[in-house]
Formats: structure tokens, sequence, C-alpha cells
């Protein structure tokens, strides 16, 4: 490479980093993206698009095992282990190879190394293939992502305690599973592993599964997920897990404070993540971590001249679209644009995609109250729909909270089938600073889903048609 010098320079291609390295690119910036490992980060290869591959499987699964209830006969059901993950893999890489496709239609040069800031714009690069050792930048913009935390006493071995990694290529399936943590992450592998079969248990140290969502949500998914067979325990912690030649001891810690010893065949740690700024010189150079993670401004600026974070290694919500809109709105105001606005967190989605599935969006109805919000609450249940009817998913919710004054639409929470897509109508609402009355005014097709989302409005003040 006889160029080395670039307006800006990112380092990581996750939906952070090659969002922000295209969008600079197509700003007139001469750029460049780092990656050490795979283009399209954790999110493409070992995330959120594999991670639905599965998932999609056990849906198919599931409903195969119930043809029956749609009067269809289908007769010895099952499945290969191997070609499961083998098409989860496919998908990842052939999206991974589209963003390989982007960066160069968009012109953005490709450096596979590994970065370290020296100061200055200078990047010292431990390159493969015959790349640069050192590139200079006028803006750097960091996107090195998060991996997944670990407690004392509860390491993953890659063998029988699994990480997210391990979990995606099982060699085999497991008959029995223990899930540490039932954030997103956890109620998805649960979610995968109990519909492909497994015995399957989690167990969360906060007092309700999904902590982050509404407490009517969360009770609701539990509620469904024990009915489904899925044992959970709240308000617990595994203290130590001892791992054999082919299961794994783990002591349990119950709510009532009674420990109980109970073996499986895999463990499933999902207990959060920490920001990847470990090597990559931020000490040196003064840049601020707190927790693990990269502290920034709202414009992703990080306090040292030139120096920029997006993404997980900045901190919740550690979302793929959070990472993807960070480098938009980063980049747009390295490079001036005049109408550049600050992300709004309170406007971004949040999407599990365990069966039934989980969405929302701003504040729980708890969030309101606390923020000195009177509100107006409405629900709607998928009993009362009729396309959730035909389509054999009547188990489900959609509860919207509005401030009872202004009418400002303050949170949506689902729960049930292909919520995930609805959840951005409300998205898409909360971002027009959408009040009660034009969602009333919105007219929604029928029959579908979304059809709930209009009747939950109602609802909230006493208009609700169909219940």
């Amino acid at each position: 490479m006889a160029d080395t010098s670039f307006d800006l320079v990112v380092i990581g291609a996750g939906p952070g980093g090659y969002v922000a390295a295209i969008r600079g690119a197509q700003l007139g910036m001469k750029t460049a993206v780092i990656e050490r490992e795979h283009l399209g980060g954790i999110c493409l290869n070992w995330g959120c698009i594999p991670t639905k591959a599965l998932l999609r499987t056990a849906e198919v699964y599931h409903l195969m095992q119930h043809a029956d209830q749609f009067g269809l006969s289908a007769k010895d059901v099952s499945y290969d282990t191997e070609k499961v993950v083998k098409r989860s893999r496919k998908v990842a890489g052939k999206l991974a190879g589209g963003v390989g496709y982007l960066l160069k239609k968009n012109k953005v040069t490709v450096i596979d190394g590994e970065a370290t800031l020296k100061g200055g714009g200078k990047i010292a690069v431990a390159a493969k293939n015959g790349g640069p050792n050192e590139v200079t930048a006028k803006h750097i913009v960091l996107a090195t992502g998060a991996r997944a935390r670990t407690l004392p006493g509860l390491e993953p071995d890659g063998k029988l305690i699994w990480t997210y990694k391990e979990a995606m290529v099982p060699d085999t399936m497991p008959k029995s599973v223990l899930v540490i943590g039932s954030g997103a992450i956890g109620i998805e592998f649960a979610s995968f592993y109990h519909t492909m079969g497994a015995d399957t248990t989690v167990v969360e140290i906060m007092d309700r599964i999904v902590p982050a969502e509404d407490e009517e949500i969360s009770a609701l998914a539990r509620k469904t997920f024990e009915k489904q067979g899925m044992s959970i325990h709240t308000g617990a912690k595994v203290e130590k897990l001892d791992a054999g030649k082919n299961k794994v001891k783990a002591t349990i810690q119950t709510a009532d404070g009674k420990k109980e010893e109970k073996s499986f065949e895999r463990v499933i740690l999902a207990i959060g993540i920490t920001g990847n700024v470990e090597g990559i010189g931020l000490e040196d150079l003064g840049v601020k971590v707190e927790k693990g993670h990269i502290v920034v401004d709202e414009w992703s600026y990080t306090g040292v001249e030139n120096i920029y974070a997006i993404g997980d290694v900045t901190g919740p919500p550690w979302l793929a679209h959070k990472a993807s809109h960070e480098g938009v709105i980063c980049v747009e105001k390295i490079a001036g644009v005049n109408d550049v606005h600050p992300l709004e967190t309170d406007n971004i989605p949040a999407c599990t995609y365990c069966n039934p599935q989980i969405a929302s969006v701003g504040m729980t109805e708890a969030e309101a109250k606390a923020a000195g919000h009177e509100v107006r609450v409405g629900r709607f249940p998928f009993q009362g729909n009729g396309k959730a009817l035909a389509l054999g998913e009547d188990q489900g919710l959609v509860k919207t909270v509005f401030d009872a004054t202004t009418g400002e639409l303050l949170g949506a929470h689902m729960f049930g089938a292909e919520v995930t897509e609805l959840i951005q109508g409300y998205g898409i609402a909360k971002t027009l600073e959408t009040t009660e009355a034009e969602l009333m005014h919105t007219v929604f097709p029928h029959p579908t889903l979304s059809e709930m989302m209009h009747e939950s409005v109602l609802d909230a003040y006493d208009r609700v048609i169909h219940i």
C-alpha cells in the first residue's frame, strides 16, 4: 500500500465501524478501516445474525412438531445439529462478504491487522497479508466492540462451559443446559436450546427475567417460558461451577438462601459484556475508561484531540443499530454536516428474539412514574387479534405508556410473535414526537398484528374496540 495517510481511520469493522467508514467516504473523506478479525464484527459473525438463523431453525422445528394444529401431518420430525450450525455459519459468511463489497464499492481502504494508537494521529498496525506497519489519520474512530464478561469461579472452558461463541456452534445438542443470565443473549439461547429439546434452566441474579424490560412484560414472559417447560430461578446466583468429564456441577443459591447442586451437560454464560479497551494505547493518550468502557460525549468525542469512540466499547445500550447510528452521527459531526443531532437513546428500540419475542422502546411504566409523569397505560392482548389467531400465535401483549397531560408517547412494550418487526412503528412515532391523537387517527391495515398497536393506544384512552 503506497498511501498510508487518511482523513479518517476507523478501528474495528463491526456494525458501528464499517457504517462509520462508509459514511465518511460518502462525505468525501479519504477513509480506511482496520480490522483484526472479521469484517462485520461480532454482530454479523458471532452475534445478531447467526443467532437469528439458529432461532429461525428452532421456530420451524417447533412448527413442524405442532403441524397437526394446522391440519398438517409431519411424522418423525428430527434435525441434524451439524446442518443446523452449518446453515447459521453460511448466513453469517454471506453477510460478512457483503460488508467487504460495500466497503470496496465506497472506496474504503481495508487493512487486516491489529491497531495501536501512538498519538499525533499515528496508528501502529500489526498487519496481516503484507499491509502497512503504520498509518496516519486526521480523525480516528474507535469501534473495537466488546466481549463476554466472566466472573471468578464461572470461567468458560470452551468445552462444557460456554460463552455465546461456543453456544452458536455445538457439535452435538446437549440434553441439559444451564443459562446464567436472562438478558437478551441469555433468553435467546435458553429459547433456542429449549425448543431444540434440551432441559433448560435459567438463573438470574435480579428479581425478574429480562430485567431491562417493563415489569408486566417480564412477568408475562416468565409465565410463558415456564409453561413451555423451562426452569427459571430469579433472585438467585450460581456460586460455583465444577466441570467434570462430560457434565458440569453447578452450585445454585436460590432466592430463599438455600443451596442446591445440579448437573448439566452444558453451561452458557450470559452475564454481560465488557468493552475491548485493552492493548490499543488508550492509557498512554489519556483516553478515559470507566467500568470497562470508553467515556465519550454526545458526539462520541473522547476528549482527546481527534479521537472518537462508538458502539459497544462505549457502553449500553449494547445494540448493533445503536452503534451504526452513532457511527453516522460521529462522522457527520466531524465532517461539519449542519443538521446532525445527538442520538436520543430513549428512541432506540430493543429486541429479544426468543419465542415469543420481546420488543420495547422508551420508558417502562415504572420509569415514567419515577420520572414524575402522570401516565395513561393501554394494553391489548394477542388473543383479541384475528391475525394472531390465524397464525396460531395467541400468546402476547402490546402495552403503551403515555403522558396523561401532553399525550406524549413515553414508551411501548411488546411480547409476542413478530413484535421485533412491529416495534419500529412506535420507534418512528417517538422520533416524530407523536401524541396519542396522531396514532389514533392512523389507519392500520386489517388483518395484521399491527392492529394491536392501534388498539393499545385506544385502550389507554378508554376507546378500545375489540376487547
